[in-house]
């Protein structure tokens, strides 16, 4: 099996095992999108309302504005893997409970195993804080964390603001875009070993 259909299978295995009461409110269950042999994994928070519909993560607004960044930088979402931390859209969007990121956090841990990404870009506290115990964004964005994890051994986490918080703040957009443009610098020092 490759590593694609390997993938498939492992979101429609865990699609299955979850039992999340966001599954009660949500119209379906969104795993992620783009490669399963990404360098770069992209993880979010969790689905919103236009992701809930249409199945994909950031496909809104916030997603529009990831897409143009990754134009800035020579890719596209083909060539990167987008998820997020709970996969499911809670209620109103509101923020993930710690239970539900709890629920969610074992398949999450099983796609980066499978996919193995030189790169985690996290968008947002909120994701963050999943890898980080209270980060504090303004200090860290822009920053490479490295982390040692149970059963995927050391990560390299980038941490970035939010496109969504960013889409409304000017300073904050300069900020992310800066440190957006950094990615592709950050995985050939990595290649050379030297991240």
């Amino acid at each position: 099996m490759n590593k694609e259909k390997e993938l498939q299978q492992l979101n429609q295995d865990w699609a299955k095992k979850i039992k999340s009461p966001l599954l009660k409110t949500c119209k379906q269950i969104v795993a992620g999108v783009g490669s399963a042999n990404a360098d770069i994994m992209v993880i979010g928070e969790a689905p919103g309302k236009k992701e809930d519909e249409l199945g994909e993560p950031f496909v809104g607004s916030a997603g529009k504005f990831l897409d143009q960044m990754l134009e800035t930088i020579n890719l596209k979402r083909s060539d990167i893997y987008i998820t997020n931390i709970v996969k499911c859209r809670p209620p109103d969007n509101r923020d993930p409970l710690p239970e539900e990121k709890a629920e969610f956090w074992p398949w999450l841990m099983a796609q980066i195993k499978l996919i193995n990404p030189k790169l985690i870009v996290t968008l947002g506290r909120h994701s963050l804080s999943s890898f980080v115990p209270e980060p504090i964004m303004s200090k860290i964005h822009g920053t490479i964390l490295r982390k040692d994890m149970p059963g995927l051994g050391k990560v390299r986490i980038y941490a970035l603001y939010h496109p969504a918080a960013a889409l409304y703040n000017g300073g904050m957009r300069e900020t992310l875009i800066k440190d957006f443009k950094k990615i592709p610098k950050i995985i050939k020092l990595i290649a050379k070993g030297e991240i």
